[in-house]
């Protein structure tokens, strides 16, 4: 689990609620029709720009951001020479029994003990690092459209309360709950983007570039490992 991202999620909601309470009432920055033009709008935009599958499949990929933990470059080095040295020793024959870890550094593993040529081994692991890394660029991709659409939908709702307040100037009632509209719904498009879906966005962005690093590391050990390449040299 990723404490940094919920720390910065739940503290960047309960600040904004103190600052809110200090200066004057929660309910006030309630509203209904602000709620629809943003969050609807924001929907219905990133429905419009993806399809539903990749929109479904991105709140799984969103998952990376708050639980997701990326295995230390460290640990990956060290596993590989400790499988270096044994296959050294007693041949590549003697890997495919010995645990490991990560299952594409298991998956690559098992292709040299199959004995393919390393340049298949290459060809095939480097399809699937980069079919991963379209598949985190997708769901960022989702999160940055929602960062963009919310404040421009805020802004329509600043645009509609607006129009709905100079329509309605000779009933002074009415003034009031169309700034409203016209107020909140920039607030909601601004914390929408800011707090929520761009930092998500970064945060996919960073987990897959950590994942990228590690599969790239175990390709580059596995493809020295059948080699025969010293261990200290690995």
């Amino acid at each position: 689990m990723d404490i940094g991202t919920i720390i910065g999620l739940i503290g960047g909601v309960i600040l904004i609620v103190i600052a809110i309470l200090l200066g004057g009432s929660l309910s006030a920055f309630v509203d209904v029709p602000s709620v629809f033009i943003v969050f609807g709008g924001a929907t219905a935009a990133t429905f419009i720009r993806f399809t539903l599958p990749d929109v479904i499949n991105s709140i799984s990929v969103a998952m990376n951001a708050f639980f997701a933990k990326s295995q230390p470059p460290e640990e990956i080095i060290e596993e590989l020479v400790t499988l270096s040295n044994i296959a050294r020793k007693e041949g590549l024959l003697k890997l495919e029994k010995q645990p490991v870890s990560d299952s594409f550094l298991k998956k690559a593993i098992m292709y040299c003990v199959d004995g393919h040529e390393a340049e298949f081994i290459q060809d095939v692991l480097d399809k699937e690092i980069e079919l991963t890394v379209e598949r985190h660029g997708l769901g960022k991709g989702i999160f940055d459209a929602i960062g963009d659409s919310a404040p421009a939908f805020g802004m329509i709702g600043t645009l509609v309360g607006l129009v709905n307040m100079l329509g309605n100037m000779s009933d002074p009632a009415s003034i009031g709950p169309s700034m409203a509209v016209a107020m909140l719904t920039t607030l909601y498009g601004a914390i929408i983007a800011n707090l929520i879906a761009l930092p998500i966005a970064d945060k996919l962005k960073r987990r897959s570039q950590e994942e990228e690093l590690n599969k790239r590391l175990v390709l580059e050990g596995v493809l020295g490992l059948q080699k025969g390449l010293n261990p200290r040299v690995l």
